[in-house]
C-alpha cells in the first residue's frame, strides 16, 4: 500500500477546506485583518457567529488559521504557510503537465512532418 506524501495530504486538507464558498469568505475576511474574533467576523458576513466558528474550525483543521485565547476572547489569525505549500504542490503538478504536453507537441509535429 502506498502512502500519500505529506505535502499532498496537506493540499488535500486545504482543498477540502476551501471548497466551500462561505469558508473562503470567512478566510478572506480574516485575511483582511491582522486578528479577529468570530463575533467580529460574523458582523461583516451574512452568517451567524456560530456558523463562523464552525467554518473557522474546519479552516483550523486544515492549518489555515490559528486561534489564541486572550482573556475571554478567542482571536483568530491566518496561517499562510499551508496555502504556500499547496500553491507549490499545484505548480509542480502544472510543470509536470507542461512537460508532458511539450513532449506530446514535439511528437505530433514529428508525425505531421512524416505525413
Amino acid at each position: 500500500m502506498s502512502r500519500t506524501p505529506p505535502l499532498e495530504d496537506a493540499a488535500t486538507k486545504v482543498f477540502a477546506a476551501l471548497a466551500d464558498g462561505t469558508r473562503r469568505s470567512v478566510l478572506d475576511s480574516l485575511a483582511s485583518r491582522e486578528v479577529a474574533t468570530a463575533t467580529a467576523l460574523a458582523q461583516g458576513l451574512t452568517i451567524t457567529r456560530q456558523a463562523v466558528l464552525k467554518h473557522l474550525t474546519v479552516l483550523a483543521d486544515a492549518g489555515l488559521v490559528e486561534s489564541a485565547r486572550t482573556g475571554r476572547e478567542v482571536r483568530f489569525h491566518v496561517r499562510p504557510e499551508p496555502l504556500r505549500h499547496t500553491a507549490t504542490w499545484l505548480a509542480s503538478r502544472a510543470d509536470t503537465w507542461d512537460d508532458h504536453l511539450s513532449a506530446l507537441k514535439v511528437e505530433a509535429e514529428k508525425r505531421a512532418g512524416r505525413a
